[in-house]
Parts: C-alpha cells; sequence; structure tokens
C-alpha cells in the first residue's frame, strides 16, 4: 500500500498536471474559422441573424410604452458574438440548450423566427416557449430541447447537468449547453452543478456570458478572480476557455472547440466569454446611476455590430448600399411578423388550471387503495425497499440516488435501498454529493432527456436537510404549469420525516406544512407498510413529481406492520379509514394515525364511545370528500398531527370541513399537533413538544364531551 505521504504527493502532483493541462488546451484553441476559410455566404447569414436580433432587442421597449407586452427584457446589445456562436453550435437532433433571460440572439441563432421572438415578448397564448404564462424574455422551443428556465438566475445549469448525464448513460452524442451570466456563478449551486459533471465527466458546455455587472453590482464585488471561470481553474477533468464574447471569429472557435473536446475527452468545459452590457440591466433598471459618461461611451465603441459591418465592408462582402438594403428587408420581415402577432390570442383566464400537474398513474388494480389479503406481514421499511427493487425491475429506465444510498452494503442511513446497487448496478443507483440542491436539480435534468425514465431520490438523509434543495424543489412544481404542459420531471422525492426517535434539531422535524404549500406537486405521507408500498409504486409509474414523506420512526414499528400484496397500489387522493366509528372523528396522518388508533381502542374500552380514524394518506391530492363524509357520519372532529399546530397543515384540513360540513358540526373542530417551537434533543423536551397519547386523548375527551 501507498504511504499516506505519497498519496499526498500523488494526489498533488495531478492536480499540477490537471491546471497544467488546463492551460496548455486554453492556449490552443485551433482557428477552425478565419477571415480566409469562411465563406462569404457564411458570413451573411451571420450577419442576417445578428441584425434581426438587434432590432427585436431594440424594438422590445416600444411594445412596453405601448402597453402591448414586453414587460420584463434584458437586452442583449453586446453579447451578440457568443450568442451567434452558441445559437451556430447547437444541433437541436442532439444537443439540449438552456438559456438565460438575454439570451434572444441565441435563442435567433439555434433557429427561432422573429414571429416566435415577439410572440413571447408579448406573452401570447401561441408562445412556444410557455403560452404566456412564464415571464417576457424568456426565449424557449422544448420540441427543439431548447428549454423553458426560470427567472432564478442559474439554476438551470443542474438541470444541464442531470440531462448531460442521462447522455452519457444511454450513449447518446450530442451536448448539453447552459448560458448564464458571470455574475449567477456566485449561486452555491452552480458551484455544486460544475463540481457534479467534472467529477462524473459529463458532455456540458458553461457558457459565461461576462458583461461585469450583475444588475448594478460590479464584477469586483462578486468574486476576487477577475475572470469568474478562474474560480474553477483547479477543478479535475474540467477545461476552461477564455474568448472575447465581442468578436463572431473568436467566439465561433471558441465554442467549436468546447464541442470538440466535449466529444473527444467526454468532460465538461466552460467558455468564459468577455463582453459588454452596452444597455441597462432592463427595462426597470437605470444604468446611468451607477455608470458614467466615459464607460458608457466605451461599451458603445466596443458594439459587436460595428465590428462585424466593418469587416463585411472591407472584405467586400457586402457594400454599404447592400447593408442599407438588408436593413430594409429586416424591418419588412419585423413588421409582418409584427402583424400576425397582434392577432394572436391571449391566454385564457380559464386555462389557469391547466398543466398543474399532469395525469397520474390511474392505480385501477386497488380503486380504494384497500387490499383484503392474508398472509405474512412485513416492516415498513420492507414494504419500501421491496417495492423498490419490484419498479426498478418493471421499468429498467429507474435510477435511485442520494447520500450514502449505495455504498457496499450500506443502503441509506436507515437502510431502505439496502442490495440496490448489488442487483441493479452502479449505472442506475448511485451515491450523490451532500449537495441537496444538486441531488434535486439533476433530478430534474435528467428526466428532461427521455419521458419513459423515472427518478426516485432521497433528497436528503433526513426531512430537515432538505432546505437547501428548496430552490430546485420550487422550480420542479413550476415545470409542467410554466412550459405550457411541454415537461414535467418524473421524480420522486423520498424524504425520511418526523420525530419520536430521539434526534432533535435537523432529525426529527416534520416538513409537510411548508412544502404542500406549493401547486404541481402530490404530498403523500404513509403510515402503514401497505399504504407505503401502494403509493410509493402509484408515485413511481406516474408522470411528475412527487413528494413521498416516510415517518422513519415507523421503519422497524410493529404496530405499521401490515400484509403487503406484490401488485398493492395506492391511487392519489384517496383516504383511508383504518377504524371504524360514529361518535367522533379523528383525521390524520403519518406518526400520529398510529397514536389516535391507541386513543380510539383506549376510549371505547373505557367509555364505550366509537372513534373512526380516518387516515388521509395523500395530502395532495386530498380527498376532501372523504373528510366530508366522516364529518358528517360523526359531527364531531379532531385533526392531529406531528407537525406545529400554528400554521401546520392541519389548519388547510379545519379550512375544509368549516367550509363544506360547518352545518354538520356539533362541536368546534379541534387541533392536536406539536408546539411552536423546534423539536427538542433530549427525551424530556421531545415529549414536551411533540403530540402524545395523552394530548389526543384530552382533546378528543374535550370533544366528546362538548
Amino acid at each position: 500500500m501507498e504511504s499516506t505521504t505519497k498519496k499526498a504527493a500523488k494526489k498533488q502532483s495531478d492536480t499540477k498536471a490537471a491546471t497544467k493541462h488546463n492551460r496548455a488546451v486554453n492556449n490552443e484553441v485551433k482557428k477552425r474559422f478565419t477571415l480566409e476559410n469562411v465563406k462569404p455566404d457564411t458570413f451573411k447569414e451571420w450577419y442576417r441573424l445578428m441584425l434581426l436580433g438587434r432590432k427585436l432587442d431594440d424594438k422590445a421597449p416600444n411594445y412596453l410604452k405601448q402597453a402591448l407586452g414586453w414587460s420584463y427584457h434584458a437586452p442583449y446589445a453586446g453579447h451578440d458574438a457568443i450568442q451567434l456562436a452558441m445559437g451556430q453550435v447547437f444541433n437541436r437532433e442532439t444537443d439540449h440548450l438552456f438559456p438565460y433571460y438575454r439570451d434572444m440572439l441565441t435563442a435567433i441563432s439555434a433557429g427561432l423566427s422573429a414571429e416566435e421572438i415577439l410572440l413571447n415578448g408579448l406573452s401570447k397564448a401561441t408562445d412556444v416557449a410557455s403560452g404566456g404564462r412564464h415571464m417576457s424574455n424568456h426565449f424557449a422551443k422544448p420540441e427543439w430541447n431548447i428549454h423553458n428556465v426560470s427567472s432564478a438566475t442559474g439554476n438551470h445549469t443542474l438541470h444541464a447537468v442531470g440531462v448531460a448525464r442521462a447522455m452519457k448513460r444511454y450513449g447518446h452524442k450530442g451536448v448539453a449547453i447552459s448560458s448564464q451570466g458571470e455574475s449567477s456563478v456566485s449561486e452555491g449551486y452552480v458551484y455544486e452543478a460544475i463540481n457534479g459533471a467534472s467529477n462524473e465527466k459529463l458532455p456540458v458546455i458553461f457558457v459565461f456570458q461576462d458583461n461585469g455587472y450583475g444588475i448594478s453590482v460590479p464584477k469586483k464585488d462578486q468574486t476576487a478572480n477577475r475572470k469568474a471561470a478562474d474560480n474553477f481553474g483547479g477543478f479535475k477533468n474540467l477545461r476552461i476557455i477564455h474568448c472575447d464574447g465581442k468578436d463572431v471569429l473568436n467566439s465561433m472557435n471558441a465554442m467549436t472547440e468546447a464541442r470538440k473536446h466535449v466529444e473527444e475527452f467526454g468532460e465538461p468545459v466552460i467558455v468564459h466569454a468577455s463582453v459588454v452590457r452596452i444597455g441597462s440591466h432592463s427595462n426597470s433598471d437605470r444604468h446611468d446611476l451607477y455608470r458614467d459618461e466615459r464607460e458608457l461611451h466605451c461599451v458603445q465603441a466596443h458594439d459587436p455590430m460595428l465590428k462585424i459591418q466593418k469587416l463585411l465592408l472591407e472584405q467586400s462582402i457586402y457594400t454599404e448600399k447592400e447593408l442599407d438594403e438588408i436593413d430594409k428587408e429586416m424591418n419588412k420581415q419585423i413588421a409582418a411578423a409584427h402583424k400576425k402577432v397582434m392577432k394572436a390570442p391571449d391566454p385564457d383566464p380559464a386555462s389557469i388550471h391547466d398543466f398543474v400537474l399532469p395525469e397520474a398513474y390511474p392505480a385501477e388494480k386497488y380503486p380504494e387503495g384497500i387490499h383484503h389479503e392474508d398472509g405474512e406481514k412485513i416492516k415498513f421499511i420492507t414494504a419500501l425497499n421491496e417495492t423498490l427493487k419490484a419498479e426498478f425491475r418493471h421499468n429498467p429506465d429507474t435510477y435511485i440516488w442520494g447520500q450514502d444510498v449505495a455504498y457496499k452494503e450500506k443502503g441509506g442511513i436507515f437502510n431502505v435501498t439496502k442490495g440496490m446497487q448489488k442487483e441493479f448496478g452502479k449505472e442506475r443507483v448511485f451515491n450523490a454529493p451532500i449537495a441537496e440542491d444538486f441531488i434535486v436539480g439533476t433530478a430534474n435534468g435528467m428526466s428532461r432527456f427521455d419521458e419513459k425514465i423515472r427518478i426516485v431520490i432521497e433528497g436528503a438523509e433526513f426531512a430537515d436537510y432538505f432546505w437547501p434543495a428548496m430552490e430546485q424543489y420550487v422550480e420542479m412544481t413550476h415545470d409542467y404549469w410554466r412550459s405550457n404542459g411541454q415537461f414535467s420531471p418524473n421524480v420522486t422525492i423520498r424524504l425520511a420525516s418526523g420525530g419520536y426517535i430521539g434526534g432533535g434539531l435537523y432529525h426529527s422535524q416534520t416538513t409537510e406544512g411548508a412544502l404542500a404549500t406549493f401547486p404541481g406537486i402530490r404530498v403523500v405521507y404513509p403510515s402503514f407498510a401497505d399504504d407505503a408500498a401502494g403509493l410509493l409504486r402509484t408515485s413511481m409509474r406516474s408522470k411528475g413529481p412527487t413528494l413521498f414523506l416516510e415517518p422513519k420512526a415507523l421503519y422497524n414499528a410493529k404496530a405499521a406492520e401490515t400484509v403487503v400484496p406484490d401488485d398493492f397500489e395506492v391511487p392519489f387522493g384517496k383516504a383511508r379509514i383504518r377504524r371504524e366509528g360514529k361518535d367522533l372523528s379523528i383525521i390524520t396522518y403519518g406518526n400520529t394515525t398510529h397514536l389516535s388508533l391507541q386513543v380510539a381502542e383506549k376510549i371505547a374500552e373505557k367509555t364505550g364511545k366509537e372513534i373512526e380514524v380516518l387516515d388521509i394518506r395523500s395530502l395532495i391530492p386530498l380527498d376532501t370528500a372523504a373528510i366530508i363524509e366522516t364529518v358528517k357520519k360523526t359531527n364531531r372532529a379532531l385533526v392531529v398531527h406531528e407537525d406545529k399546530v400554528f400554521s401546520g397543515f392541519g389548519g388547510e384540513l379545519v379550512a375544509q370541513i368549516n367550509e363544506h360540513a360547518f352545518e354538520h358540526l356539533d362541536a368546534p373542530v379541534k387541533r392536536v399537533g406539536s408546539t411552536f417551537t423546534p423539536v427538542g434533543f433530549h427525551k424530556n423536551l421531545e415529549a414536551a413538544i411533540l403530540p402524545n397519547l395523552d394530548k389526543i386523548r384530552q382533546a378528543a375527551m374535550d370533544l366528546l364531551d362538548y
């Protein structure tokens, strides 16, 4: 074995070699595009694209002045050359392009027409990016793999890495191109994305369009390095190419070289393009408040359009007269597109409920999500493990990753995924860095490659650690609606949730009260082994995202054991009566289902009163009909859950009862849950905070005696 000293020396040597390699290849960008070998017709096509883009860029603010649209516009003038190059290198048959909000010319160069750009700017119903649902200036065409990305700057970097992972897994020849401004590189998830891409050696080109400002914040306030790409200089398996993003030939050479390097070495490339921002950040920004006249004059002097016009004239590709004629021709083209777009329909207000969630797997074998089979009972954790394996056999395009999920005999902190890597291999079952945003964001991205792909992730080792991924969680909930039904991530997010384990902060919280507030995702919380298996199967077979919350205190609990049919499936939005009753309804889920059942049995023994226990199982969609029905039956309702009473999900349950079943109530609706405090570590603190048998029994008796 090598000594520790030798290993350290070797590691240092490898790092130096990688850095030396990066520097060497940065200086060897082959000049495939030169004045001598680029055909005049190619220059003419480039110029037409650049002129069309610039005219639309200049025209956009006029629509706002006329109150016609384009209420958000981020001018790209000064970024022209690198954006042209990105669009030219992009191949819609093989590649995936993730533009950012300033990438108008990138979209045009990739093939979008003037009409499609205007439809987006005016937020028309026929906008190919989102049908007017997303902010203007967010250009996309999903059918060409030009993706609809978020306004959360740079977050699509993770999606590009995820789709690149799928490309590599399936042997697909193509690249993912992620474009962004240099300031968004300060976001932590961008570092996570580039770290993951270099670690996995994925076919991604990260393009940084460096105009020196993040709105009004100068680059010097963003990073100590003058060029943001240099922050990644020590990363292994990563090439960095610097180019002049104002120069067409230089930009074309850089992007072409980047693509060639990805294809040849199978590793990511950063293209750092130095550009200028001629205008303000957007139409809501005044750059004269933080840029002086000298600077504004300098950026105008570096206008890429002036540079290419000069080149065309000097090389006798065009005459002044011909340039004027092309200018008039472009004006006519835009005018014709404008007329069409003005006649296009606006989004229909009645459509707002379309594409919130895609259609779920129907789960028709057990339409009520109930079985009546005899057999051997199994543990909650066994039900999860066996269902995961069964679904992996059912669909070979299923993947799972997370922290600690696949190392030798270990299968996550709680061994839910035990044995999976051994059976299904490292390509389908693998570990992720301790980076929750990366775990969720790359799941979103990988699912973009093909609709048949299904992904399960352990979003965090404990639900309490999920918060760093919230930005990607929110993104995932928006995707289907924002893209007007063109894309939804087929991802199941598993989280070990809740307390009663003596875990304290970051190990014993339950988070559904916060996570269920977002439309666009299903949220389920099973209490028994059969529901765990059935809901997991339905989640994994459905289109769209599901948040699957697992009460970890029940993993090995005897009370949660049940018989589980091999093909069991539970429909979303179907509650289950776990105990029949006529005197009071307890509406619950998760750990407190079992506490509620114990209370119901004790009260029945002592008083003869029969309490019905309704396990809602599915928070979104919610079985409101079952809740109303049980309240009609018993005329009293107690809502019990583990989360905090204040702002907890129980507040929504009470609201549904008051709105739809108030006239059937013979007593006020009561709630039992945690105190409005964090969950403490010491057993005395935990017991005082979480719901328990005494608290539930007292609330139930109060209602029965009312």
